[in-house]
């Protein structure tokens, strides 16, 4: 039972992730050039997994693909909110 709960978290954070790095990718990093190179995605979730990586050794319930899945969903979100600059689907975002 507890594992599906756990599961169940993961995805939730694991979407959450993703669509936070995309949105900060399309609204704060439209003008950084570096975000459009092929390395970017992955120097992103291999922070993320160093991040999440002391995390879960300090919590016990965790385990090592709660790190490599918050990798997976930075890396995706960096290189999907590159993509929406390149085809210009950003939307202008208004307010904080």
């Amino acid at each position: 039972m507890f594992s599906l709960l756990f599961l169940l978290a993961l995805f939730v954070a694991a979407i959450a992730l993703h669509s936070t790095t995309r949105r900060f990718v399309r609204n704060r990093l439209r003008y950084v050039d570096a975000i459009q190179k092929s390395l970017a995605p992955v120097v992103a979730g291999g922070a993320a997994f160093l991040a999440a990586g002391a995390v879960v050794a300090i919590v016990p319930v965790l385990g090592i693909g709660t790190a490599l899945s918050a990798a997976f969903a930075v890396g995706s979100g960096v290189a999907a909110g590159a993509r929406d600059i390149r085809q210009g689907t950003s939307p202008i975002a208004y307010g904080p």
